[in-house]
């Protein structure tokens, strides 16, 4: 195998005493290894053709990836044109002086990625591109070469270099890419954050200022949403959630779910405790959250069941009882007064079999089924019960009272 030295001996012995041995310096890494092997006169020898191989280079480009292949007019075709153009510029320039490229140019491919995430484009279509590019600047550089004398081994070490440099031009092109879509996340994950405020303020804010805030955050307003509260921030959120994870009490704003469609709801969560308040209209947003955070709340406490997820809804009546603890207790003092003597175990049972007794307007036979004990078990409380109670247990308001005052009580 021919090595680098014998490889530019042999371009040296074409071209006489002006190819000088380039210098290793500057910046280090693989292509400036491969550019200091290479004769720096070599700039010359593919310098004529600079232009044809650029205009061929844009063409196959066109050709051969769809997502380029139309008119180069306007920002795109000068973006392209001016890309390809001093890549090829930037490339002999390197092959006389292997140092980095300057900053200005650097900005260019950098430049590149960002137009490719602002005409939606993956950036694997650039770097497809690249690859095309690469190909056809190989193809003309060795038909080049041979027709100039240069040895195969130096032309294989070009080789190396090209391919080198392309992939160190699509790494840039690849980070403004990124810079691109960190930035424009970033402005989004900001309007859906002013959105969720306006959403959740109080007085409600005015529709239309609502609408245009969701446009810009590209959130379609639901006719229904529900608000989620949660006892912790989770490690994701659904796609469609507007979130607010940096308060003292994290929370989601979600389209309302379909009634069949609770349990998936709850599922893609994936939280640890949370309470959904109740599907409003987008404008009652804040009351939603209201009541999804006394929700939590209660089950904090020990008033609902604790559950990973609970739903308002099925607490509608604990949840208004219980709003206001100073009337709830005065409610259960008032009704349910003469159970206070009993002991603990007395009045489990009772009050137990009262509310029973009170949701099935006195059915036996349905309250022993409720409770799981003897008919003639539940005629016997009936019986206590009456002496407690007297007329109470007759007169529909206070038997209405009894209930909700059963409902707000301790359990």
């Amino acid at each position: 195998m021919t090595r680098p030295q014998d490889a530019r001996s042999g371009v040296e012995a074409t071209y006489g005493p002006l190819l000088t041995p380039a210098r290793p310096g500057g910046s280090s890494g693989r292509p400036v290894q491969l550019w200091a092997l290479l004769p720096r006169e070599l700039a010359t020898v593919f310098r004529p053709g600079l232009g044809d191989t650029a205009g061929e280079v844009v063409r196959e480009i066109q050709r051969t990836i769809p997502e380029y292949a139309r008119p180069l007019d306007g920002a795109f075709g000068k973006a392209l044109k001016t890309g390809v153009q001093m890549a090829f510029v930037q490339f002999l320039e390197r092959l006389g002086n292997p140092e980095g490229p300057s900053e200005d140019r650097r900005s260019v491919f950098v430049s590149l990625g960002v137009q490719e995430f602002h005409q939606g484009r993956n950036v694997d279509v650039l770097q497809a591109a690249y690859r095309v590019g690469a190909r056809v600047t190989w193809r003309r550089m060795a038909e080049v070469g041979r027709r100039a004398g240069v040895p195969s081994a130096t032309l294989c070490l070009l080789a190396e270099a090209i391919f080198a440099y392309i992939d160190e031009l699509s790494a840039l092109s690849v980070e403004g890419h990124a810079e691109a879509r960190e930035k424009a996340a970033g402005a989004l994950e900001r309007r859906r954050h002013r959105l969720m405020e306006l959403l959740l303020a109080e007085p409600p804010s005015p529709p239309e200022v609502v609408k245009h805030a969701a446009g810009l955050a590209r959130w379609q307003l639901p006719d229904l949403l529900v608000a989620v509260a949660l006892d912790q921030p989770p490690d994701d959120a659904p796609p469609a959630a507007l979130t607010d994870f940096e308060s003292t009490s994290p929370c989601l704003l979600l389209p309302a779910p379909e009634p069949d469609g609770r349990e998936q709801f709850a599922e893609a969560l994936a939280v640890r405790r949370a309470a959904i308040g109740p599907a409003v209209p987008p404008v009652f947003a804040a009351r939603s959250l209201r009541a999804a955070r006394e929700a939590l709340r209660l089950v904090d406490t020990g008033a609902l069941v604790d559950e990973p997820v609970t739903w308002c809804v099925d607490h509608l009546s604990r949840l208004w009882l219980l709003k206001e603890p100073f009337l709830a207790a005065e409610l259960v003092r008032e009704r349910l007064g003469p159970l206070a003597g009993l002991t603990g175990k007395q009045h489990s049972r009772l009050a137990g079999t009262l509310l029973a007794w009170l949701e099935t307007c006195g059915n036996v036979r349905e309250v022993a089924e409720r409770l799981a004990v003897h008919p003639q078990t539940v005629r016997s409380r009936a019986q206590e019960l009456e002496a407690l109670f007297a007329d109470g247990l007759r007169d529909p308001e206070r038997r209405f009272e009894m209930i909700l005052a059963l409902r707000a009580a301790p359990s």
